[in-house]
């Protein structure tokens, strides 16, 4: 029974790790993830000891100030901001580096690769092969420089965001800013949601590698896979009605509450101060350097 249960949810006579396992891992994974962001939020950092109604005031100029920049000094000036951020918040260099700039090159490199080439300007190098040409312009490289480093910054800034910030106080300082109520909740709702649904797959996963002692054909596979995906429909479709209905018999009224309250000090405006004369500089930059 071991060696049958090896072949089908065990490593493959090539030493690769089967579907089921990979999906467990991934979904493990990911709920470990957002386990360590929430013990970030809350321990004893420059930005979790910030209001959090600053900290989203501050995270939004320093987008936009990434998104109207167009100089490269600009933009290392407000990433090098963002890391020293993070270093005084206890963030671990690596990891907030990693999670960021894994996938921004490329995802943004797909949307602007083509730009390289359709850029008018001076040719880098022109490669003849047979009609066409291959001749990307330094104008569209240095565009694309641009427009991937804009898109690390911001990405930089709302994960440090996150990462210092606990959930709760992330939505009551939208509200804070005259979010719309409905657009709070729905976020609300499913952030919840998801983490309670890769709990639920993630037994369902565990049940089936548990029960099964032999080899299953990819057709079977496949039939369990859309049933799997029918009853956790289902069950989401149900779980939010139970759900709502408890939370309307417990009182909720539509509002996000919490414990924290909000109180703004010193330390907080002269942070939002440093922020806005950064992003400023930041801006400015554009007209005077490269």
């Amino acid at each position: 029974m071991t060696t049958a249960t090896q072949r089908v949810s065990g490593p493959n006579r090539d030493g690769r790790i089967g579907w089921l396992e990979q999906t467990v891992g991934g979904i493990t994974e990911n709920i470990e993830h957002a386990i360590f962001t929430e013990q970030h939020a809350r321990s004893d950092g420059w930005l979790q000891r910030r209001d959090p109604r600053i900290k989203m005031i501050a995270a939004l100029t320093a987008i936009l100030a990434a998104s109207l920049t167009a100089s490269i000094v600009g933009l290392a000036l407000l990433y090098g901001a963002t890391v020293a951020a993070a270093r005084a918040s206890r963030i671990p260099f690596g990891f907030f580096v990693r999670r960021v700039w894994l996938g921004i090159p490329f995802f943004a490199g797909l949307v602007v690769v083509p730009a390289i080439f359709f850029v008018p300007g001076p040719r880098v190098f022109d490669l003849g092969i047979g009609p066409a040409h291959l001749a990307p312009s330094w104008n569209g490289l240095q565009g694309a420089v641009i427009f991937v480093s804009r898109v690390g910054v911001s990405v930089s800034l709302a994960v440090l965001l996150v990462l210092t910030t606990p959930w709760a106080d992330v939505l009551k300082s939208l509200r804070a800013l005259k979010v719309p109520q409905v657009f709070v909740l729905v976020l609300s709702m499913a952030y919840r949601y998801i983490f309670l649904f890769l709990h639920t797959a993630n037994g369902i996963l565990l049940a089936r590698k548990s029960r099964v002692v032999g080899r299953t054909s990819g057709s079977e596979q496949r039939r369990w896979i859309t049933g799997t995906m029918g009853n956790l429909m289902g069950r989401a479709f149900k779980m939010s009605n139970d759900v709502y209905a408890a939370m309307l018999a417990r009182g909720f009224g539509g509002e996000v509450r919490t414990f924290t309250t909000y109180s703004l000090r010193a330390a907080d405006l002269a942070a939002m101060a440093g922020v806005a004369g950064i992003a400023f500089v930041a801006v400015l930059s554009g007209r005077w350097l490269p």
